[in-house]
């Protein structure tokens, strides 16, 4: 249900000057928001609040019961051509003005409105019907009466709550209790950070060690917390017990926090509630992304200015040829009214139907299953990129880790010699359990012998150590999960991380004989190939960061009382923490040119005097509630020194299936492919040649790396010397060359045939989008699957998210969601040009559609003296764009050039379509020539073949301005549709049946005369047949490149 709820990260809003805050702290104050400022929060409390808080009420709505009316019509209305339709419609009440019945210009208007009130009100619904899904769960809180039951819009700060496993944390908490007997809990998290993987959460020491929950009422404590932040991964507080003694302090961190949105994946929990409502990390990092407006729309709001220019135009020549006698002004407004038409009020509405069709044909296609459309306004923008800039793990790979190198420095293991490894780690336990204790001291004959055993065995065991994985036992049918977990049954043994990297390294160990098969919060144990269980103690841990780029334990080893400090990480950061070699550097360059990811293993033995020093450092530095963070990391840093180097790992993160095609058929579509990773450069190198993105025959130049300008200067030079070669830079270059050389980089940028750039934050990812289009005018499309390619993806004119191992945060940002990158070369080639060239010929027919009858009011007032009287009255108006003619005009969305195969198979008909060249300038004004020939021949026709009456010429005309239309769209279909021959006999059908009932206008005897139906066909033909042989002489000899293909 939570599911349904996207959550995307914002930047971090700037606080309000003095000034602004000032001047509205009264309606602050009243309204309950204020600045945010740190709290303390008495555990089941509620009452003893030293500030007002939010109501813990989860609200996505965009209006309420009184602004949604208001709110909509003001939506609407601010733009241009609807107040202009608006004000057309109002002016109808003026006597002076009136042209004809209320209804003709009130009807259309109104269905465009109600279509739109329609659309809100049921997204409104959903949304607030969401919402009251979430607010009215039920949770049990705790108080001094027992436990009761509360819904989770009352739930307040204070109060101490109890969750069920797999129930939602319905507000921001600190953790007290687990029932779990290993003191810790997990937790899913896909829902606010985007990560698959569960997280290990600790409660508060002192109330875990408490009897009962019950017992969290008895005692006097409380918590002092940060004020509320968007920082999800981050969290500064003590937790305080006053009335034991002495009393009791304990720093908070985010491993003590659950944070609403997350479900609790294990046991049940305790937690008093710290942040509600709008203050919730969740709600915080919730944002709309902008809203997109497609080039498309763009181009036809600029044909429709266009349109009004020459409505303006065509108004003033009529007034200007009646010499401007009488009162002219209002003359031009009675002729601005008059021809109203040239603008289509029905193209808005056509359209907008046209990309809820689009959207639907792209969820339904059974080629790409899975595929989401978030964002029905831009399917358009498929059908013309220029630039993909893709991520790289998890979206060109699969972000599924395999084990393949083992590196100790003179020696290296590959997969054909893990066999090796198992034998060194079989050998030191073989013999451990052998020698007595009396000769455990080897001589030096068995040292030199053992050496190179036990350097391995040393590696794989910090290996099996340094890491946060923890394994989890489930039943399997034959072992219930307490048995499983007893024995460690192996078949019931599953590990759970927070990065597929660590899974990879413990899942080798075990396959080299070392495994892992218990772990809790202050222990592990690891199983040796004889079944013998070691026991170590968790002293402390550093989980990995982005900053840091590394993650250390220190373990003491039960058997011994040894305590190791392991340490492991990226070989830029590792490089200055381990001893002197002269291996380390070479090593680690020549496994990322076989497209590896590396890491460092090190480890330091610690005396007890020096741990214990260490460690009173450590509690003081966690303790510090201002700067928490660089004191840690500085007492840290003391112990990280000249650590013995132990190893390198290698894993592969293998290729997404079939990206080498897909690549190609984007390359052959005319799309430049950029790619963009946080990953090490020679990492990225590797996958961009083996996933083709750069092709063997062209040459790679890997920009040196800048720091100033100088050298800047210099490696562009260099850089210009190159023809037809892919650009491989790092992040830190990129940033100097952007400072100093914008222009001049990104011009020599946009030529390379294809470009990587490494160690990329997710800030410069985006500022890469934004350069892309502001340098290019192109169209460009992102895509990527983790939290931190939603920049990016929300940056770019189209945002594809991948659904992989990293979560959903990518594919819930984004425009389009599908679930592997394949996907993306049917998306583009097959949904985005047909939506282009659907909704081009779509729009272009509607305002051909609006021009004919114009055209024709234009002829009868010349021919009629300049005046402004209108030629077709109330239903004939209104019917002509709605029931006459919208069926056929509309089927157009199911219209194709070619079978989809066909537009795999040459995605060089995708280049076609970036010239923008079916809806341009020229197609236009080829259409309104169209409309002027065929207006002015029907207007004309009937006019030299009406007979006596008036009412024949309303007759004649609008029967064949009927035909004519249905005909022109019979001649614009490529490929028909049997919905296509439906909608044009209905639309026929509708036409023969009204006749009846329009007596008011139409002679119905005249019509049934042979000499009515030889004149309307005369006039039919005349305006259409040439328009066909046109389009057979074009065909013959000068075909389009999508007709060579289907003839």
């Amino acid at each position: 249900m939570t599911d349904n709820i996207p959550l995307q990260p914002v930047r971090q809003k700037k606080r309000m000057d003095g000034r602004h805050r000032n001047g509205c702290c009264e309606c602050m104050r009243c309204c309950g928001r204020r600045d945010p400022r740190p709290r303390t929060v008495w555990l089941g409390h509620p009452e003893k609040r030293d500030q007002r808080y939010p109501r813990n009420v989860i609200n996505n709505q965009k209006y309420n019961f009184f602004t949604f009316l208001p709110g909509v019509l003001f939506n609407q209305f601010k733009y241009f051509f609807n107040l202009y339709f608006l004000l057309l419609a109002c002016s109808q009440f003026v006597p002076e003005m009136r042209l004809g019945a209320l209804y003709t210009y009130w009807v259309p208007l109104g269905f465009v409105l109600a279509v739109t009130i329609i659309r809100e009100a049921v997204e409104e619904i959903r949304c607030y019907t969401r919402d009251k899904e979430v607010n009215s769960q039920i949770y049990s809180k705790l108080t001094a009466r027992g436990t009761v039951k509360v819904k989770s819009s009352s739930i307040q700060v204070g109060d101490l709550i109890i969750v069920e496993k797999n129930q939602r944390v319905p507000a921001d908490m600190i953790f007290l209790r687990t029932s779990e007997k290993n003191g810790s809990c997990f937790l899913r998290t896909d829902q606010l950070d985007g990560e698959t993987d569960w997280k290990l959460r600790l409660p508060v020491t002192c109330t875990q060690r408490l009897p009962t929950a019950s017992e969290l009422l008895q005692i006097r404590s409380y918590v002092y917390a940060e004020e509320p932040n968007i920082d999800i991964h981050n969290f500064v507080g003590t937790f305080t017990r006053e009335d034991s003694d002495p009393p009791v302090n304990e720093s908070l961190s985010i491993e003590n926090t659950l944070w609403a949105s997350t479900v609790i994946a294990s046991g049940t929990v305790v937690g008093v509630v710290l942040y509600t409502g709008r203050e919730l990390r969740s709600v915080m990092n919730t944002s709309n992304p902008r809203s997109k407006i497609g080039l498309f729309d763009l181009e036809v709001n600029c044909l429709t200015k266009i349109l009004f220019g020459a409505l303006v135009v065509v108004s003033l020549v009529m007034v200007a040829l009646q010499h401007f006698a009488g009162r002219w002004y209002l003359q031009i407004i009675r002729f601005l009214l008059l021809f109203s038409n040239i603008i289509p009020i029905s193209l808005r509405v056509n359209l907008d139907m046209g990309k809820i069709v689009y959207s639907w044909m792209i969820r339904r296609d059974s080629k790409i299953p899975g595929t989401v459309v978030r964002s029905s306004t831009i399917p358009e923008q498929l059908g013309r990129i220029s630039y993909l800039l893709t991520d790289k793990t998890g979206t060109l790979t699969q972000n599924e880790m395999v084990f393949k190198r083992l590196h100790l420095g003179t020696v290296a293991y590959g997969l054909d010699s893990m066999d090796e490894v198992q034998s060194h780690i079989f050998s030191i336990y073989t013999q451990q359990s052998q020698d007595p204790p009396a000769l455990k001291g080897p001589t030096l004959a068995t040292k030199v012998r053992k050496t190179m055993s036990s350097r391995v065995h040393e590696a794989v065991k910090a290996i099996a150590l340094c890491h946060n994985v923890t394994p989890v036992y489930e039943s399997n049918g034959v072992t219930d999960q307490a048995e499983a977990e007893r024995h460690y049954e192996d078949a019931c043994r599953v590990y759970q991380a927070s990065s597929p990297d660590e899974v990879a390294l413990v899942q080798w160990t075990e396959s080299v004989g070392l495994t892992l098969v218990g772990r809790d919060q202050s222990s592990m144990q690891l199983r040796t190939p004889g079944g013998q269980i070691l026991n170590f103690t968790i002293l402390q841990i550093f989980p990995f960061t982005y900053e840091s780029k590394r993650m250390g334990i220190i373990v003491r080893d039960e058997s011994t009382g040894e305590i190791t400090f392991y340490m492991k990480g990226a070989d830029a950061v590792m490089a200055g923490i381990v001893q002197y070699n002269d291996w380390l550097e070479e090593e680690c360059g020549n496994m990322a040119r076989e497209g590896l990811r590396v890491l460092v293993v090190a480890k330091k033995s610690l005396t007890e005097e020096q741990y214990q020093d260490f460690e009173a450092r450590y509690v003081q530095a966690k303790l510090s509630v201002h700067d928490r963070s660089l004191k840690v990391a500085t007492v840290i840093e003391s112990l990280e020194m000249e650590m013995e180097l132990l190893c390198l790992t290698g894993v592969e993160d293998q290729l997404q299936m079939d990206v080498r095609p897909t690549l190609e058929i984007l390359r052959n579509a005319g799309i430049k492919v950029w790619m963009l990773t946080g990953d090490k450069l020679e990492t990225a190198t590797c996958t961009a040649k083996n996933a083709h993105l750069v092709t063997r025959t062209q040459d790679i130049h890997i920009f040196r790396l800048v720091t100033n300008r100088g050298e800047a200067h210099l490696e562009l030079n260099a850089f210009r010397r190159k023809h037809d070669c892919a650009l491989v830079i790092s992040g830190d270059s990129l940033e100097v060359c952007l400072k100093y050389y914008e222009y001049e980089f990104m011009e020599l940028a946009c030529q390379c045939p294809a470009v990587v750039c490494c160690r990329c934050a997710p800030t410069q990812k985006a500022q890469i989008v934004r350069l892309l289009q502001e340098r290019t005018g192109k169209l460009t499309c992102a895509v990527g699957d983790g939290g931190n390619d939603v920049s990016m993806i929300q940056e770019a004119d189209c945002g594809v998210g991948v659904e992989g191992k990293e979560g959903k945060q990518a594919s819930l940002a984004a425009d389009f969601s599908i679930t592997q990158f394949k996907h993306l070369g049917r998306l583009l080639m097959v949904h985005g040009r047909n939506s282009y060239k659907r909704s081009a010929a779509l729009s272009q027919f509607v305002i051909h559609r609006s021009l004919c009858i114009s055209t024709m009011q234009a002829v009868f007032s010349s021919v009629f003296y300049f005046a402004s009287v209108p030629l077709y009255q109330g239903f004939l108006i209104i019917g002509y764009s709605t029931i006459y003619t919208m069926f056929p005009v509309f089927s157009l969305v199911l219209d194709k050039d070619v079978k989809s195969e066909v537009a795999m198979l040459y995605p060089e008909l995708y280049k076609d379509l970036l010239k923008g060249r079916p809806l341009s300038y020229k197609t236009f004004l080829i259409w309104v020539l169209i409309s002027i020939y065929q207006g002015s021949i029907i207007m004309y026709g009937a006019l030299l073949l009406f007979e006596s009456e008036f009412v024949h010429i309303v007759a004649i005309s609008f029967t064949s301005l009927i035909l004519t239309e249905l005909l022109m769209v019979a001649l614009t279909i490529q490929t028909w549709h049997w919905l296509m021959i439906v909608a044009e006999l209905l639309s026929l059908s509708c036409y023969i049946a009204s006749l009846v009932f329009l007596h008011e206008f139409i002679d119905v005897y005249f019509i049934a005369t042979l000499s009515f139906l030889w004149k309307v066909t005369v006039i039919t033909l005349v305006s259409c047949l040439p328009l066909y042989v046109l389009k057979y002489l074009r065909r013959r000899f000068s075909p389009p490149s999508y007709s060579k293909l289907t003839s």
